[in-house]
């Protein structure tokens, strides 16, 4: 990929004033913090992929993300620190330690947690989006 300076500009104005979504289980207390680190739209990818959303997200100690689905929107989570516990719908459960990854496809209900009482776990995830007209997230009631 080449990066002219006008891109390396965007990237810079991009950090230092994020634009967040605004996702209603982000806003509690109990749940993770979002901070959305770049949005930007693929190049060169035949609009197969037409958008590509990176965000850090925080869980404090007992955090959880509530069960989800992301249409059209495939998920890959990196672990950064701490041990985060992914669990998806029908599949099981798996524990990510830090310097971990998953991927998890598109339309499939999960929910990611910290089990930890005491420790904070900080997540790297990657949202790889076919539709920008489908919501990025949608809350599942179990």
């Amino acid at each position: 990929m080449k990066i002219i300076r006008r891109d390396l500009l965007y990237l810079g104005i991009a950090a230092a004033v994020p634009t967040m979504s605004k996702i209603a289980w982000a806003q509690t207390q109990t749940g993770p913090k979002l901070t959305q680190i770049l949005r930007k739209d693929l190049e060169n990818q035949d609009q197969k992929v037409q958008e590509t959303i990176v965000s850090v997200v925080d869980f404090g100690p007992g955090a959880a993300a509530p069960w989800h689905m992301h249409p059209g929107s495939q998920e890959l989570l990196h672990v950064i620190e701490g041990s985060l516990v992914v669990e998806i719908e029908g599949s099981g459960t798996t524990l990510l330690k830090t310097g971990e990854a998953a991927i998890i496809a598109a339309d499939l209900v999960h929910l990611a947690r910290n089990e930890s009482t005491s420790t904070s776990v900080k997540a790297l995830v990657v949202h790889s989006r076919a539709a920008k007209d489908k919501p990025l997230i949608v809350v599942v009631k179990k």
